[in-house]
């Protein structure tokens, strides 16, 4: 298996067709994964991720702390795990200066982040559990919000539930997210010790979802 620099064409195409958000991210960069047959299986996706002040609570600034945001790939690779796993390394030999990288399992999408758990992400707990999360069902498809600011932006209109329910659908509703499970996985011995003081049992997870439902 071989991961080569992305284009950002690449990156497009396959967070489009083999991702179920069907989006792609904003300020991207990636790896695009070649099985041993030499075939292209999709690009693993990071990125400086929605919030510009992540690294604020592990005191990094921006540029030291990045986001796997898409795993984008049509499956025809031999171990997902292994395409991981390379990509960190190489992550590690392209931006010398990041310590540590976020990566989030959807829970909406039944994900529990066993990919992380098999290349020893450290659990450190859930974010919007049963929260609004600024998406909406629009037209009985749920919308992001990146998504309806783009739409409203376009005929000069701002994202207001107003403005929603007037020119997109007057029946949207607000979604509410089960949330999502984060994980971290440190590029230094400083952020080794960190993750490891913060870190939570795999365990934790069913525990979690057992209670929900």
């Amino acid at each position: 298996m071989i991961l080569k620099k992305a284009s950002y064409k690449a990156i497009k195409y396959a967070c489009l067709k083999f991702h179920y958000a069907k989006s792609v991210p904003c300020n991207v960069f990636g790896y695009s994964v070649f099985n041993e047959k030499k075939e292209w299986c999709g690009c693993i996706v990071y990125g400086s991720g929605a919030n510009n002040n992540a690294g604020k609570s592990y005191g990094l600034r921006q540029g030291q702390i990045i986001e796997l945001v898409r795993m984008s790939l049509n499956g025809k690779q031999e171990s997902t795990s292994k395409a991981l796993a390379i990509s960190l390394r190489l992550i590690k030999k392209d931006l010398p200066l990041c310590e540590l990288i976020v990566s989030y399992a959807d829970i909406d999408q039944d994900h529990k982040g066993i990919i992380y758990q098999a290349t020893n992400w450290c659990f450190t707990g859930f974010s919007m559990l049963n929260k609004k999360d600024g998406s909406w069902i629009i037209n009985g498809v749920r919308e992001h919000g990146k998504t309806i600011f783009d739409k409203l932006k376009r005929v000069g209109l701002n994202k207001t539930k107003q403005n929603i329910l007037k020119y997109l659908d007057s029946n949207a509703v607000e979604y509410v997210t089960k949330g999502k499970i984060k994980y971290l996985y440190p590029l230094n011995n400083k952020m080794k010790e960190y993750c490891k003081s913060i870190q939570k049992p795999y365990s934790e997870i069913n525990k979690q979802q057992a209670h929900e439902v």
